[in-house]
């Protein structure tokens, strides 16, 4: 990128090159004034005054957007400046493996990619918040540090809504695997863009492989702006029901129709994180009971669990019944059962989308309705119906009784 690499920027001791990227190179720094390691991008501003004058701009642009954001799961910046033809920003040092690497090593566990997931969500929501859109979430640009953190690196390309520098009409900005259909087709793209681009790792952890692949680039984006893939549990068994839906909603080419909001995506990734580690637990129990040793494992887990359609009887026996409730989604979704432990009507009324409102205008109206119908159901079902019966022929023995008394009496 230039003749000399420099030595010093700023007050920061150039140690080693991280790596390089389109927008510029990666240093480890040591930084004297503060005694503490950083590291610090680059980028050698170009000799067009044309080109340079706007790469610097969408630079320092990018640091201030940035520099703006504190968030667990954002990459934190710490200083940016100009030395000669170089524009510098210091940021935090992440010690830790990136997406991409950890992907290439084989399937990430679905308990820990659920989680980095919601992480990443979660700071994109953050970003959201405060006018700053990244538009180009990639497995590269999430690092995961110690103690499973998540972080979201590189704000390269992300701009202020009100932001000044534009981009010639049509511009690429991004990378094309992880492109939003507005961003493949040249149109405005906001938030719900990078949701998508989140949605696209989402899919690739969760299933092992890319929504969209193709041998060239203009095949990769007519898949992006017009095919729909396969759910992840097409290719990967393990995934659950709720996540395939997930998957679907963030992948929504119009984004009206995706989620709103990073914040959401975050709250049913945290849900299908609970609701799994639920099914897995009843799993333990149904395949315990099945070779007899169930009664071992029921108190530690629980009974009072569905799974899909089938219950465990602490006596070790296993049953098949019909489930308490089961929520349609969209219409013609997968039907999904609700644990009586686990509460998850709020995540399945977002996912249904429109058909939320139909359940009664609001999502909380449509959440006491779905609860109403539930206990409703379980009053006349099972153990309480029994319970109804035995009560009744004891109001007639007592009425029986009562009546021989009373002839009896006179």
């Amino acid at each position: 990128m230039s003749k000399k690499e420099p030595k010093q920027l700023g007050r920061y001791r150039l140690v080693a090159e991280l790596g390089r990227g389109a927008m510029g190179v990666v240093y480890r720094a040591e930084d004297p004034l503060l005694n503490r390691t950083v590291a610090v991008k680059c980028i050698i501003l170009m000799d067009d005054p044309a080109v340079r004058e706007e790469y610097e701009a969408r630079f320092f642009q990018e640091a201030k957007a940035a520099g703006g954001l504190n968030h667990p799961n954002l990459v934190t910046i710490h200083d940016i400046g100009r030395e000669g033809d170089v524009a510098y920003m210091a940021m935090e040092l992440l010690e830790g493996t990136d997406l991409r690497e950890l992907m290439a090593r084989g399937r990430v566990p679905l308990p820990l990619a659920l989680d980095v997931m919601a992480q990443a969500a979660e700071g994109l929501a953050h970003a959201h918040e405060h006018g700053v859109v990244h538009r180009d979430i990639k497995p590269g640009n999430i690092m995961v540090v110690r103690d499973r953190v998540a972080k979201i690196m590189d704000f390269g390309i992300a701009r202020v809504r009100a932001s000044d520098v534009k981009t010639q009409t049509g511009a690429i900005l991004g990378s094309p695997r992880y492109m939003s259909p507005e961003q493949v087709t040249g149109q405005p793209a906001d938030r719900r863009s990078d949701i998508f681009s989140l949605g696209v790792v989402l899919h690739e952890i969760a299933a092992g492989e890319p929504p969209f692949s193709a041998p060239t680039v203009t095949q990769l984006m007519h898949q992006i702006a017009t095919a729909t893939p396969h759910p992840p549990s097409a290719t990967n068994p393990a995934v659950p029901p709720m996540l395939d839906l997930i998957v679907a909603k963030a992948l929504e080419k119009q984004p009206d129709a995706r989620y709103q909001s990073a914040a959401e995506l975050a709250r049913d990734l945290r849900a299908c994180v609970s609701d799994r580690a639920l099914r897995e637990g009843a799993r333990q129990v149904a395949e315990s009971a099945a070779t007899g040793t169930a009664a071992q494992h029921a108190p530690a887990i629980g009974l009072d669990v569905e799974l899909d359609k089938t219950r465990v009887e602490p006596a070790g026996k296993r049953v098949t019944t019909a489930p308490a409730f089961t929520a349609t989604l969209s219409g013609q979704g997968p039907h999904l059962t609700l644990s009586r432990r686990f509460d998850s009507t709020e995540a399945f009324l977002r996912l249904s989308g429109p058909a939320a409102g139909a359940a009664g205008g609001t999502p909380a109206r449509a959440s006491r309705s779905i609860r109403w119908r539930t206990i409703g159901r379980s009053v006349f079902s099972g153990v309480w119906v029994d319970s109804l019966w035995v009560i009744f022929a004891e109001a007639i023995l007592l009425a029986a009784l009562f009546a021989c008394i009373i002839a009896y009496i006179d």
